[in-house]
């Protein structure tokens, strides 16, 4: 019985799945979530992860024969790497990790490309890969969108409503609205109580939706290539509405796996019982990273600012009150509201 150990690396944590080297889409034998723990770095997650796994196999007399870990990034990698000393384990580029994943499934239809969609705790990823070559046409990243926002959001809303809460009840609540319509948040020193709804999210996340649909757009035309489909991943797709809203915009087929956070850990056990020892690339065309495609103007460049300082700035001040009480309504200020122009969000306070 060959089983394989795969590890993503995120902002938010460390995921880990033991299976069979050849059924990485089945129920796993064994999984981990180590959260990033604040002010932590993120490959202390991961060893947590590695080391918790093969503690747990071998009081089941199990034998881990290989472990991949996915990084986005090679400032990652070499984190990780340094951190592991001697240890055995491949590292694995991420999209490749979930491209392998989604084609093993049958997922992706019968496609030249496809964009992957990743939107995690600490920010957006959108990559634009070649299925048949398993190559990275063009990528860009994001923190306008992503989970820890939409939290900082929810406390702000809250807050509105008379009701204080932490970053950790607010995330409790943003997953909730993914598997129910409707949630009660309660102040646990007042006692107060009000009512969240999968609409109130769904009008939280608009503004950031559309300005991911004008990167998509962007990352068509640098590379002059129609994709096939587009695969939602990370723990914040799970939101219904948010699928079907980016399905509207985008106009692409959409690709879900049931468990959109796993999906790099399952792609790292496909590579590593492939090549077990070897550090597994994604070729690139061109650059791997896309600072700004040619032919956007300044305006539109401009716009992309705005959006991040403005709503950055709101994020923070929403982090740093978590301890203060609620404010009223007539105290609090609302965020700012996207308006488009030309297709470029422009931002301007409510």
């Amino acid at each position: 019985m060959v089983l394989i150990l795969g590890v993503s690396a995120g902002a938010g944590g460390a995921r880990a799945v033991l299976t069979h080297s050849d059924q990485p889409h089945m129920p796993p034998i064994d999984r981990i979530h180590v959260p990033r723990r604040a002010g932590g770095s993120i490959e202390e997650p991961v060893l947590t992860a590695i080391h918790r796994m093969r503690a747990a196999a071998a009081e089941r007399d199990e034998y881990i024969s290989g472990t991949a870990v996915t990084c986005r990034s090679e400032l990652q990698a070499d984190a990780i790497r340094a951190a592991a000393g001697r240890a055995d384990f491949a590292i694995v580029d991420e999209p490749l990790a979930q491209l392998r994943y989604l084609r093993f499934t049958g997922l992706l239809p019968a496609t030249d490309s496809v964009l992957l969609y990743d939107l995690g705790s600490s920010g957006l990823t959108i990559t634009h890969a070649d299925c048949r070559t398993e190559t990275i046409l063009a990528g860009k990243r994001s923190t306008v969108l992503s989970g820890n926002g939409y939290d900082a959001l929810l406390r702000w809303q809250l807050a509105r409503s008379g009701i204080s809460t932490d970053a950790h009840a607010s995330r409790e609540h943003r997953e909730s609205l993914s598997r129910t319509r409707v949630v009660t948040a309660a102040d646990a020193d007042t006692g107060g109580r009000t009512v969240l709804t999968r609409s109130d999210l769904a009008a939280l996340c608009e503004a950031g939706l559309h300005h991911s649909a004008s990167f998509v757009r962007l990352l068509i035309e640098e590379t002059g290539v129609q994709p096939g489909a587009l695969a939602l991943l990370g723990g914040c797709s799970r939101n219904p509405s948010l699928r079907a809203d980016l399905a509207q915009l985008i106009g692409l087929p959409i690709v879900y796996d049931p468990e959109p956070e796993y999906v790099s850990a399952r792609g790292a056990v496909l590579l590593c019982a492939r090549r077990p020892s070897a550090r597994l690339r994604m070729p690139r065309r061109g650059a791997s990273v896309i600072a700004a495609p040619p032919g956007v103007g300044h305006r539109k460049l401009l716009a992309a600012v705005a959006v991040t300082a403005t709503l950055g700035g709101a994020v923070a001040g929403l982090l740093s009150n978590d301890n203060s009480s609620a404010r009223s309504p007539e105290q609090g200020t609302a965020p700012s509201t996207a308006h488009f122009i030309d297709g470029a969000p422009s931002w301007k306070p409510n």
